[in-house]
């Protein structure tokens, strides 16, 4: 899997901020280039996509995104998981890595869009209410899902994969643009390992064990 250090989706942010602070300097404005320059070099920060190093272990999955562990809670049925679970809810801010990343290896059998509102993606109802777009990823022994949620700022979700697609454990399946939420759900049998509070990294934090 080739790594890309900044992501294609940002590319237009960054030019356009560099091309209105270089435009402001040649007018003889340098003052004012200052904020999109600022604003270029926050667009290579945000869109960056950092080299993780992927554990093969299959026994465990690893976190879908960078953030904080904001909630963890038992779910009495999931349609795709066919059974209760639990879910793990992961708040990135505008300082995270925002590409998402896939928690196992398997084949994405399910995938929805659903329109909403976007609140403040740290609200606990937010999974139910704000616009969001869920993956379902199964494998010889475990069904998943990963819901990738706008927040009040993130009214943008990017998804790069589609039905039928195969994951690798850690491989770039989307992202969402400026502040926003995850939520993993996992099947009961899975032994959550993470905590509420906890600091992810995605790719590289195991929150599960089968």
């Amino acid at each position: 899997m080739k790594r890309i250090p900044i992501i294609h989706e940002g590319y237009k942010f960054i030019f356009i901020a560099f091309f209105i602070a270089i435009i402001c300097c040649f007018l003889g404005s340098g003052l004012f280039a200052i904020v999109p320059g600022v604003l270029g070099c926050y667009f290579i920060y945000f869109f960056r996509n950092p080299k993780r190093k992927i554990t093969k272990d299959e026994e465990v999955i690893i976190s879908p995104a960078d953030g904080i562990v904001k909630n963890i809670e038992h779910v009495s049925y999931n349609e795709f998981i066919d059974g209760p679970g639990n879910k793990i809810v992961i708040f990135m801010s505008v300082f995270n890595v925002h590409v998402n990343r896939s928690p196992i290896e398997g084949t994405l059998k399910y995938e929805e869009y659903i329109s909403g509102k976007f609140k403040p993606a740290y609200k606990n109802n937010v999974g139910f209410e704000n616009e969001r777009h869920i993956i379902g990823i199964e494998n010889n022994d475990l069904r998943i899902t990963v819901t990738q949620i706008a927040g009040i700022l993130a009214k943008r979700i990017v998804s790069w994969v589609t039905v039928g697609d195969e994951l690798c454990k850690g491989e770039l399946f989307g992202m969402i643009k400026f502040g926003s939420c995850v939520e993993i759900i996992l099947p009961e049998k899975i032994e959550i390992l993470s905590q509420i509070g906890d600091k992810v990294k995605g790719g590289i934090s195991i929150i599960g064990k089968k």
